[in-house]
C-alpha cells in the first residue's frame, strides 16, 4: 500500500456533544467519500480515539480544560455517523493526549509514500498527529485537506494551515 488515510478523532464529542462546534457535522460526508476512495483504490485507513477515563478532570489535560469528553466506551468517544458507519475493521489507535504514540511507533515500521490526515480538532489534534507523521517519515508527502478538518475558531484553524505549510505539510483545498 502506498497511501495511508489517517482519521483523527472524528468522534461524537467532536461533532456534536461535550466539545462539539456548529461545522463539524459537515465534515461527516467528505470524511467517508475518503475513507471509500482510499479503499477503492486499495489503500489503508486508520483511526484515532482520543481516549480518557473517569478521571479524565483530574489529568493534566483535564485540568486546563476542564470539560468531560470522550470518556472510553461512552456514546460520546463513538465514531460520529457516515464515518462511523464506513469504520469497518480498521487499525484504530487510542490515545490519552493530542498525539499519538502508538501510531508514530506503527508508521515507523510501516512505511507509505503519503499519509492523508482529515478528522478533528485541526489546531489540536490533527496537528499533533501531522508533526507526528512527518517525524516518523520524513520522506513522505504528509496531507491535510482544509476541506476534511475544522476547528470552533476559524482563525485559529487558518493559523494552524500556515503552520501546516511551514513544516512541508501539503495543504489542500484551502
Amino acid at each position: 500500500m502506498k497511501k495511508l488515510l489517517v482519521v483523527v478523532d472524528y468522534q461524537n464529542d467532536f461533532v456534536d456533544g461535550a466539545l462539539g462546534f456548529d461545522g463539524a457535522e459537515a465534515l461527516d460526508p467528505i470524511i467517508a467519500e475518503k475513507i471509500a476512495r482510499y479503499r477503492e483504490n486499495g489503500d489503508r485507513v486508520v483511526f484515532t480515539f482520543d481516549t480518557h477515563a473517569d478521571d479524565y478532570l483530574e489529568t493534566q489535560e483535564g485540568k486546563k480544560l476542564p470539560i468531560a469528553h470522550c470518556i472510553r466506551g461512552g456514546e460520546g468517544w463513538e465514531l460520529f455517523g457516515e464515518t462511523a458507519k464506513a469504520k469497518g475493521d480498521d487499525l484504530s489507535f487510542e490515545k490519552e493526549g493530542f498525539g499519538s504514540a502508538a501510531l508514530f511507533d506503527w508508521l515507523r515500521e510501516n512505511p507509505f509514500e503519503s499519509i492523508e490526515l482529515c478528522g478533528l480538532v485541526l489546531n489540536i489534534c490533527v496537528i499533533s498527529n501531522a508533526v507526528l507523521a512527518k517525524t516518523a517519515q520524513p520522506e513522505a508527502e504528509i496531507i491535510v485537506d482544509a476541506r476534511a478538518c475544522a476547528s470552533a475558531d476559524k482563525d485559529i484553524a487558518e493559523k494552524t494551515l500556515d503552520v501546516l505549510s511551514g513544516i512541508q505539510v501539503t495543504v489542500l483545498n484551502r
